[in-house]
C-alpha cells in the first residue's frame, strides 16, 4: 500500500502545505488504510469511510486544536485521529490497539470529550462556545453530527440553544440518509427534500431555527467542502452546513449494505468472510425475536419498539414481518419509553428493547412517564453485565438504575425457558411495568417449561437445599453460583443455591429461613455492586446474625479491559469466591 502523502502528515499543520491534488491523493490513501485496518480489527466501518474528505477539509481550513471539533458519537473520528498524530494506530498492526474507537482527550489535545453515545455534540459544542465567550476566546467551535444522531432529543435541545446564542458555532450535519439501521422520522423527510432541491427547498428545518444554512451536494468532494468551510470560518453567528455523504464510501459492499457495514467484526477483504468463524449458535436475541413473532401473529396489539438497533435487541423478526406492529423511533430511547407507556395505557402491549448502556438515557421516562403511571409496558434490557467493552458502552449500571424505581418489576432469567416465561407473563399481565434483563451469555436450556406466572412478586426459587452457606446467583451469574456450589462440595460444604428471579425486591420469608442453619450468604450479580441487587440482601441482614458477601463489579469506569482481568479484580472466579467464603467461615469459627 503506497502512502506517499500520508507518510508526510504528522499533525494538521502538515495538511496546509499540500496541493489540492495531494489532498485528493491523501483521501485515497486514508481510505485504503481504514479499509485495511478496520477489516483486521473490527470497528465502525461505514461511518468512517464516509467522513474521510470532510475531515481532511476541516483540518485543512480550520486550526485544530485552537479551533475545536466535537464529534457526535465520535465513531466517525478515525480520519481525525490519523491526521492528529495517531496514524501509526491505523498503519502499524503492532499499534492497532493503542487508540480507542472514539475521541479521547487522554490521547490527543485535538480531542475534547470522550463520546460514545449519540446526539450530544451540539450541546457540548454550545458549552465550549459559551466557555470561549466568557473567557474572551475567539476560536471556531464546530460540532459534527451524523449517522441518525439528529433523531435524538438532545440534538434538538442543542440546536435550539445554538441558534439562539447569536455567536460563532458551526454545525456540520453529515447526512448519509442512514442511522445504524435506516432513518425514521419526519425530520428525515425534510433532509431528503433538501437533498433533492440542493438545499433550496422553501421548507428548511434548520432555517426555521434561524441558522445561516449552507448545502454541500457532494460531501465527499474535498474542493466543495473547502470552499464552504472557508466561507463560514470565523463567522460571528450560528451556522449549519448540511452535506450529503455516502456511508461506506469507497467500499462497494459497505455502500450497498450500509447497515451490515456500520460496525463489523474482522473479515477477509478478498473473500469477504469473517476471520473468526465457528458454528452459529442461537442467541437469546434470536429466542426473543422468534417468541415475539409468534405472539404478534396471534395478537395484533403487540408492538415492538426499538431505538435504531432492531437486529441486536431481538426485534429483527417483527421488523421484517409486521410493519404495523413495529416502531423504530430512531436514536431516541427517552421517546421510546414514553411511547411504550402511551401504548400500554390505551390497551396495546408494547415491548421496548434496548442495549443496557443506552437505556441509561431513559431514567426520567422510566420513572415519570412509565412507573408513576404504572402502565404495563415490557422493557427488554440486552447486553447487561461486566464486559471488556469500551468505557462508553458498559452494561454495568442498569440494575441500580431500574431496580430502585417503584412499581417497576425487574426480572433476571437464567435460562431460555425462564426468559420465554417471563416475556409471556410481562406482556399479558396488567399490573406493573416489567423489565427483563436478557441473559448476556450463551443460551442455557433445561428443556423444562417454566410456568409464565410471576404474580407473587419477589419469590425466589431454592434450586438446591443445603446448609452453612447460601449462594444467591442473579440472572447470568446463577450459573457461576452453581459452579461455586459444586466447588464447595469438594471441600465438604453442601451450599444452598438460590435463583432469585426478581431484581427489584427480597424474599423475606426465604431469607429469614436461611438464618436457621446458615452462617454465610453470598450474592453474585453481573453488574455494579453500589446500589445493586446484593446490597438489598445485605440491608435485610444488617441487624441479624448473618455474614453477607456481595460479589460484582466495583464502582469504576473501565475501558476495554479484558473480561478475565476484571473477573480476577472483582474476585469473580470460582477459586477466589470459594477462598473468600472459606476465610469468612474461618473468621466465624475464631469468633466462636
Amino acid at each position: 500500500m503506497s502512502l506517499n502523502i500520508l507518510n508526510k502528515i504528522n499533525n494538521p499543520k502538515d495538511l496546509k502545505i499540500l496541493s489540492r491534488e495531494e489532498l485528493h491523493t491523501l483521501s485515497t490513501e486514508i481510505r485504503d488504510v481504514l479499509i485495511k485496518r478496520v477489516s483486521t480489527t473490527g470497528g465502525h466501518f461505514g461511518p468512517n469511510l464516509g467522513m474521510v474528505e470532510a475531515t481532511i477539509a476541516l483540518h485543512y481550513v480550520f486550526n485544530s486544536p485552537v479551533d475545536k471539533f466535537v464529534y457526535d458519537v465520535s465513531h466517525q473520528s478515525y480520519t481525525h485521529k490519523i491526521l492528529t498524530g495517531r496514524k501509526e494506530a491505523f498503519t502499524n498492526p503492532e499499534k492497532f490497539k493503542t487508540v480507542t474507537g472514539y475521541t479521547e482527550p487522554k490521547e490527543s489535545e485535538h480531542d475534547f470529550f470522550t463520546v460514545g453515545h449519540t446526539s450530544t455534540s451540539i450541546s457540548l459544542a454550545c458549552g465550549l462556545a459559551k466557555g470561549r465567550d466568557v473567557v474572551g476566546g475567539k476560536e471556531n467551535i464546530v460540532a459534527i453530527i451524523g449517522d441518525g444522531s439528529l433523531s435524538g432529543g438532545e440534538a434538538y435541545e442543542g440546536l435550539n440553544n445554538a441558534a439562539a446564542s447569536g455567536k460563532n458555532i458551526i454545525i456540520l450535519v453529515n447526512d448519509n440518509d442512514m442511522s445504524i439501521a435506516e432513518n425514521h422520522g419526519g425530520l428525515y423527510q425534510n433532509l431528503a427534500l433538501l437533498r433533492e432541491t440542493e438545499g433550496k427547498a422553501e421548507h428548511n428545518f434548520f432555517k426555521s431555527f434561524g441558522f445561516d444554512y449552507h448545502f454541500v451536494k457532494d460531501g465527499n468532494n474535498i474542493d466543495s467542502l473547502i470552499e464552504t468551510f472557508k466561507k463560514v470560518k470565523d463567522t460571528d453567528h450560528p451556522v449549519v452546513i448540511h452535506m450529503h455523504t455516502v456511508k461506506g464510501k469507497g467500499y462497494e459492499d459497505a455502500e450497498v449494505n450500509k447497515e451490515a457495514f456500520h460496525w463489523v467484526m474482522p473479515f477477509d477483504l478478498e473473500t469477504k468472510s469473517p476471520l473468526f468463524t465457528g458454528e452459529y449458535v442461537k442467541s437469546y436475541g434470536d429466542i426473543t425475536s422468534d417468541f415475539l413473532v409468534e405472539k404478534a401473529r396471534k395478537d395484533k396489539s403487540i408492538v415492538g419498539i426499538t431505538a435504531a438497533t432492531p437486529n441486536i435487541v431481538g426485534l429483527a423478526g417483527l421488523r421484517n414481518e409486521f410493519k404495523d406492529q413495529y416502531v423504530d423511533v430512531g436514536i431516541a430511547e427517552e421517546h421510546a419509553i414514553a411511547l411504550a407507556s402511551g401504548i400500554a395505557k390505551r390497551g396495546g402491549k408494547p415491548v421496548a428493547s434496548f442495549i443496557s448502556s443506552f437505556i441509561q438515557r431513559t431514567y426520567d421516562q422510566l420513572s415519570q412517564d412509565l412507573a408513576i403511571n404504572n402502565n404495563p409496558a415490557t422493557i427488554l434490557v440486552n447486553w447487561g453485565g461486566i464486559s471488556g467493552s469500551d468505557v462508553t458502552h458498559l452494561g454495568l449500571f442498569d440494575i441500580p438504575l431500574i431496580s430502585n424505581i417503584p412499581n417497576i418489576v425487574y426480572l433476571a432469567p437464567t435460562t431460555k425457558e425462564e426468559h420465554i416465561a417471563m416475556m409471556e407473563w410481562a406482556i399479558e399481565q396488567n399490573n406493573h411495568p416489567v423489565a427483563i434483563r436478557v441473559p448476556n451469555m450463551e443460551v442455557v436450556s433445561t428443556g423444562i417449561e417454566v410456568e409464565p406466572n410471576f404474580d407473587e412478586l419477589n419469590k425466589y426459587v431454592k434450586v438446591e437445599e443445603g446448609s452453612e452457606v447460601a449462594i444467591i446467583g442473579l440472572g447470568s451469574f446463577f450459573h457461576l453460583g452453581k459452579k461455586v456450589a459444586n466447588r464447595l462440595k469438594e471441600t465438604g460444604i453442601n451450599a444452598t443455591l438460590i435463583n432469585p428471579r426478581f431484581i427489584t425486591g427480597v424474599d423475606e420469608e426465604l431469607l429469614n429461613e436461611l438464618q436457621d442453619n446458615h452462617k454465610v450468604v453470598i450474592t453474585l450479580e453481573d453488574g455494579i455492586l453500589n446500589g445493586g441487587f446484593g446490597e438489598k440482601i445485605s440491608r435485610f441482614y444488617s441487624d441479624k446474625n448473618m455474614r453477607v458477601l456481595n460479589f460484582g463489579a466495583d464502582k469504576e469506569f473501565t475501558d476495554s479491559v479484558a473480561l478475565e482481568v476484571l473477573y480476577e479484580r472483582y474476585h469473580l472466579t470460582e477459586e477466589l469466591i470459594v477462598k473468600d467464603i472459606e476465610k469468612v467461615l474461618e473468621d466465624i469459627k475464631t469468633l466462636v
